[in-house]
This record gives C-alpha cells, sequence and structure tokens, in this order.
C-alpha cells in the first residue's frame, strides 16, 4: 500500500504523494474482482462499472498529462477509439476487458504520466492544448483537477464494491 502523504513536505511532493495515494486505491480495488464482474452493472440508477471507471482513469491520465500537457498524440487505446461514436467509449468497451488488462493499462497511463512530469521542472509551465475554450492550465492544476478525479472515482469504486459484495450474498 502506497503510505499516506507526507503532512510536511514540499508542494510539488505533496500533489504527487496524493495523486499516487489515490492511484494506488484505485488499484488495490481490482483485487479479488474476478474477470466475469467486472463489467457488470451492479446499481440501477447508474451505467459505471468497476471496469469502466479504471478504464476511464486511465484515459484521463493520458488526456491530461500526454495530450493536454505536451500536445503529443493519444496513447494506444485512445488514439483509434471512436470516441465520435461512442463519446463514452472508455466505459462501454471495459466490459471486454479482463482486471489483468485493466491494471496493466491504468498502470501504464500512471507510469507514463509520471515520467512526463518528471521531465517538467515547475508546477506554474503551462500545458500546450488549451482547455476549457482559450485558457492553458497549469501543471499545478492538471495535479489537483487528476487528484480530485481519482478521489472522485475511487469512492465510486467503493460504493460498485460493496454492491458487488452484496450481490454475491445473496
Amino acid at each position: 500500500m502506497t503510505d499516506y502523504p507526507q503532512v510536511s513536505t514540499d508542494e510539488r511532493s505533496m500533489l504527487e504523494q496524493f495523486l499516487d495515494f489515490h492511484r494506488a486505491a484505485v488499484l488495490r480495488t481490482l483485487d479479488g474482482v474476478p474477470d466475469s464482474l467486472v463489467g457488470q452493472r451492479v446499481l440501477p440508477a447508474t451505467e459505471l462499472t468497476v471496469g469502466g471507471i479504471v478504464k476511464h482513469l486511465a484515459a484521463m491520465e493520458d488526456l491530461w498529462f500526454s495530450h493536454k500537457l505536451l500536445d503529443a498524440p493519444s496513447a494506444e487505446p485512445w488514439r483509434s477509439a471512436p470516441f465520435d461514436e461512442d463519446p463514452d467509449w472508455e466505459f462501454h468497451s471495459a466490459a471486454g476487458d479482463s482486471v489483468g488488462v485493466l491494471r496493466e493499462l491504468y498502470v501504464a497511463a500512471c507510469a507514463a504520466s509520471r515520467r512526463i512530469t518528471a521531465g517538467i521542472d515547475s508546477l506554474d509551465a503551462l500545458a500546450a492544448r488549451a482547455s476549457f475554450g482559450e485558457q492553458l492550465v497549469s501543471l499545478r492544476w492538471i495535479y489537483l483537477h487528476m487528484i480530485e478525479e481519482t478521489a472522485q472515482h475511487r469512492g465510486h469504486l467503493d460504493l460498485l464494491l460493496d454492491a458487488l459484495r452484496q450481490d454475491s450474498l445473496r
């Protein structure tokens, strides 16, 4: 388990530690989930699945750290995904993925994000691609957004896992 972030460190280290803390928690949610349940909808009010959330988080790592920050082409599978036909492709396509594939995809996306940010000295560095219209966001903003995104979906994963456990008890 990734240790809880240090309570007293520099800003960048704290941002990186909080993001890594939540990333590790996302990966732990996959422990013990059988392939047969990774794409199962268990809450009637949402189409979210464990696999869909993990694949979405991998897509967000690529979007913010590679595509927006560096203006690099998206990595696969995002580059060739049919987002024009299905804007939620990462959520829907995960039903056909195994836990191992989803874990590898997320681990690789997070590793790529770490490599990218290691090459950027300042949290004030601006992304190469505009977001939200014409605004260029800073690396600091991207870290904060990804902490928010990852932590929010980590909570969704907890709810889905609780529902899966309840289903298996019936």
